[in-house]
């Protein structure tokens, strides 16, 4: 099985229009993509599932778009009113998301909605927890933790990768499946 996530001609727009929008926000999609795309395989699934699972990496901050600038680009943290603002980023992409005339948009859509589910429950938007996560939007999750942990951010300094496993390993089973956690960890290992 390749480890080249597949372009989808429909979708270059979107992605374009990420990349106009907001670099950084493009270039973390990309690395998140590609660590999903590494988790997923590693999970078994099949050709038409880890399509979706790349979409939906890429995809997963598309609802930035409709983030205002002095929010998306604010050097510290984010007061209560703009962090609730920033939340809404994950319902945002759902809805683009759903407007792309592709098969299985819905599903990529639900995988981009969720991809802020914890798993004892404590995310957003819907407070999914466990097995109600859909997978796609679990993998997500966990690739983009790790990578925005380890990319510098307006708010803060990338961190080194045995720093990023220990707060993952301390969010195992609260933040992130477990068993999908475990089996990052040993992929991340392998590639260190």
């Amino acid at each position: 099985m390749s480890d080249a996530i597949p372009e989808h001609p429909t979708l270059d727009p979107l992605f374009v229009a990420l990349s106009e929008r907001c670099a950084e926000t493009h270039e973390h999609c990309d690395r998140v993509g590609q660590l999903a795309w590494m988790l997923g395989s590693a999970c078994g699934l099949a050709a038409g599932e880890l399509e979706l699972l790349a979409a939906a990496a890429r995809f997963h901050d598309i609802g930035k778009i409709g983030i205002p600038d002095a929010v998306l680009h604010k050097p510290g943290r984010l007061d209560p009113d703009e962090r609730e603002l920033m939340m809404t980023h994950s319902e945002r992409g759902e809805r683009i998301f759903a407007a792309v005339p592709c098969d299985d948009s819905s599903v990529v859509a639900a995988a981009i909605r969720h991809h802020h589910e914890w798993f004892d429950g404590a995310g957003y938007p819907d407070g999914l927890h466990g097995e109600q996560i859909p997978l796609l939007s679990r993998i997500v999750s966990l690739a983009d933790s790790y990578d925005a942990m380890a990319s510098t951010r307006p708010y803060q300094r990338p961190r080194t990768h045995q720093d990023i496993m220990r707060i993952m390993r301390e969010e195992r089973g609260r933040k992130s499946d477990p068993r999908l956690y475990d089996l990052f960890e040993q992929l991340t290992q392998e590639r260190a």
